[in-house]
């Protein structure tokens, strides 16, 4: 049986079949007391993971859109990737996770790819902009 009523969304990475986003954890709750990570100390993390593809890390690409760190060190993360059709898609929040999770003072994380707003390269660093070459 053909669904007529499936769309372009509908087989986007990281898009299930009834239209919900894509979220990967990791990570525990802290022990009461334990001293929470600095914003710094997870941005240096996220520059860390790379595009198997792309010699920038995620970070420096702009595919972090949001992170919010919550009561108790636990972390949430919005990420985009540079395409829909990326090989790695269903990859990629997982290494977002599980390396926020290993920073010291850092809980629960959670990572959800969303497509809006799309990716552009003006959400790309200076510094990956020069490694690129892409202005």
């Amino acid at each position: 049986m053909v669904d007529d009523n499936l769309t372009l969304q509908d087989f986007m990475p990281g898009t299930s079949v009834d239209g919900t986003s894509f979220k990967a954890r990791a990570g525990e709750i802290l022990p009461e007391g334990t001293m929470v990570a600095s914003q710094s100390a997870i941005i240096d993390a996220l520059r860390e993971v790379y595009d198997p593809e792309i010699p920038v890390s995620l970070y420096d690409l702009g595919l972090i859109y949001t992170m919010e760190m919550l009561k108790g060190g636990d972390v949430q993360i919005e990420m985009s990737l540079t395409a829909p059709g990326c090989p790695v898609a269903g990859e990629m929040p997982g290494m977002v996770a599980d390396a926020v999770a290993a920073v010291d003072g850092v809980g629960r994380v959670e990572v959800e790819l969303v497509w809006d707003p799309p990716w552009t390269k003006d959400r790309m660093s200076e510094e990956a902009r020069l490694i690129l070459d892409m202005f």
